[in-house]
């Protein structure tokens, strides 16, 4: 038995209780508050200002205000952990008021705008952009139940991506409770969490699966709990390693990565999460319930979790 040992098992209501409690907050912070979607779905105008002495993200955002983009959203721009100007996004799809917007701040601010561009977005772009992140989620939701009920069996696949869910729902959900905008690389970010998450319920699958076949004279609760530890050591090295550069990314990265990095840096820490909390437990409960392992549940219970 491994030197470091967690009683996973034994404490499954309790790790239950805490994706519930979390869960519970995350669906209430999309019923109540909502996702705030960039422009790239709903269509709107973004530009990136250039970075001018004595200006500052709070006179840009007044200056935006009094000349009519009061939705506008400032953002400041940084390359290599520097200043490097401003991103402004805005719901305004109409071109030429948006110029004339522009114009009017760059006067008041003393902006020089003649190397930048305006990018405007459509709402069709957007409503693209939804139904093809909506259609890999779907594809791949179900190209990973297929190829673990293939490689495993249908018990493994659905409790994982029962995981899978639970980890999408917090992430969002998070997105939601802090009111940071849904941009495609929030999409990129979750369809990558998946693999991630994936990977780590994959790994204790695979280990409570081989320890199947000698299973004797224990409950199969009791030899999951176990599989799980014998993973535990590199269960936490790799997720601290996918972690730590992530944190570096969130860090020091700009504002285009960093929406990526926020959406991963939770995925990856619900998903380490709920491989050994939420997938492993529900698979063992589930298996347990079949008749050779509810016999061996009956015979050793008392010796067991």
């Amino acid at each position: 038995m491994p030197r470091l040992y967690v009683d996973f098992m034994g404490n499954r209501k309790w790790l239950f209780l805490v994706s519930g409690i979390v869960l519970v907050v995350a669906i209430g912070a999309l019923l109540i508050k909502g996702l705030v979607f960039g422009i790239e779905f709903r269509g709107g105008t973004s530009i990136k200002l250039p970075q001018t002495a004595g200006v500052t993200t709070e006179k840009v955002d007044r200056a935006l205000r009094s000349a009519g983009m009061t939705d506008a959203i400032v953002q400041p721009a940084l390359t290599q952990g520097r200043p490097d100007g401003w991103l402004v996004r805005s719901g305004i799809s109409d071109t030429v008021k948006a110029n004339a917007v522009f114009g009017t701040i760059s006067k008041d601010l003393g902006i020089d705008l003649k190397d930048t561009r305006t990018s405007v977005i459509a709402p069709s772009y957007g409503a693209s952009i939804t139904d093809a992140a909506m259609l890999a989620l779907i594809v791949s939701i179900a190209a990973i139940l297929v190829y673990i009920s293939v490689r495993f069996e249908y018990k493994m696949s659905l409790t994982a991506v029962l995981a899978l869910v639970h980890d999408a729902i917090i992430t969002l959900g998070i997105y939601a409770l802090v009111g940071r905008e849904v941009t495609p690389n929030t999409v990129a970010a979750l369809l990558t969490i998946l693999g991630y998450s994936l990977y780590d319920t994959i790994v204790v699958f695979h280990r409570i699966r081989e320890n199947t076949a000698n299973l004797q004279k224990t409950t199969f609760m009791r030899m999951a709990n176990d599989s799980i530890n014998q993973v535990l050591t590199r269960w936490i090295n790799t997720g601290l390693s996918q972690i730590i550069p992530v944190v570096v990314l969130l860090t020091f990265g700009g504002e285009t990565l960093k929406d990526f990095a926020f959406a991963l840096l939770i995925g990856l820490v619900a998903g380490a999460y709920s491989s050994v909390a939420v997938a492993s437990p529900l698979y063992a409960m589930w298996k347990e319930r079949e008749p050779r392992y509810k016999a061996l549940k009956q015979r050793y219970a008392k010796a067991s979790v």
